[in-house]
């Protein structure tokens, strides 16, 4: 005889067979609309850290540039672009319940990164051309993420960073209201930004703009940093978060390993 918590509730059963249909998609995409919607991801982000950047030089604070930063966000979800951590949560599921394979999940990671900050480049780029002004503080900031370094701290900023974001997608896919979405993306972009979180993607593109605008580290620094960030980013979205979400529903998991589409 079944107790109930042998079943997960309803709405938790719903909300995993979304991930897992989502996330087989994600994993199918053809490379060219793969490739376009990170450089799009990276571009939505870039105009996040101008934001940032000139409510930070005007202000000289954190945290009303970190809200100035879900701008960003914002338009990640209204333009339906991808963020590299944003696929944590939908396509991992997927493999889990073997809609999709390790394989899959790496192209969907490796293709989003790069064109992620391929993408943020070029407005950071245009960013540092059109408002010399902002160079002081466009330095100050890809400073303040170079010079981290590898750490305990900046690894527990990072594995921060990567759970913040792997629970707004989760919070988003809770509901198909566009206007609630809206709400996990603004208060989730401000406490990444304005906590100073150490993001792989976000803080590539402060660092780069650093570079661009005359800061004294050198590119290895910074892709130091970038890929001490990604660790943590990983272990905070995907063991953090994930893991411990798909203990919540071990039958989902079993039933759609069972009978994979």
């Amino acid at each position: 005889m079944s107790t109930p918590t042998d079943r997960p509730e309803p709405e938790l059963e719903e909300a995993f067979d979304r991930l897992v249909d989502e996330g087989r998609e994600r994993l199918e995409r053809p490379m060219l609309a793969l490739v376009s919607t990170g450089l799009l991801g990276g571009i939505d982000v870039g105009f996040g850290v101008l934001a940032y950047l000139v409510v930070k030089e005007h202000t000289g604070d954190t945290i009303l540039a970190g809200i100035a930063f879900s701008i960003g966000f914002v338009a990640l979800l209204l333009a339906r672009s991808e963020l590299f951590t944003e696929n944590f949560l939908v396509p991992v599921t997927a493999v889990a319940a073997r809609s999709g394979t390790l394989l899959g999940l790496g192209r969907l990671w490796v293709v989003t990164l790069v064109t992620n900050i391929v993408g943020g480049l070029l407005i950071m780029w245009i960013l540092v051309t059109a408002r010399p002004d902002l160079h002081p503080t466009i330095v100050e900031v890809g400073t303040h993420y170079a010079e981290l370094g590898v750490n305990g701290e900046s690894f527990a900023l990072a594995v921060l960073a990567g759970a913040v974001i792997t629970l707004m997608t989760r919070m988003q896919h809770a509901t198909d209201n566009l206007g609630v979405q809206i709400i996990p993306a603004i208060l989730f972009g401000s406490l990444l930004a304005g906590a100073e979180l150490f993001h792989c993607v976000l803080d590539s593109l402060f660092m780069l703009g650093g570079l661009l605008a005359g800061a004294d580290y050198g590119l290895g620094a910074a892709a130091g940093a970038v890929a001490w960030a990604l660790l943590g980013n990983v272990v905070g979205g995907v063991g953090l978060v994930t893991g411990i979400r798909l203990l919540r529903v071990p039958r989902k998991v079993e039933e759609e390993r069972a009978h994979p589409e």
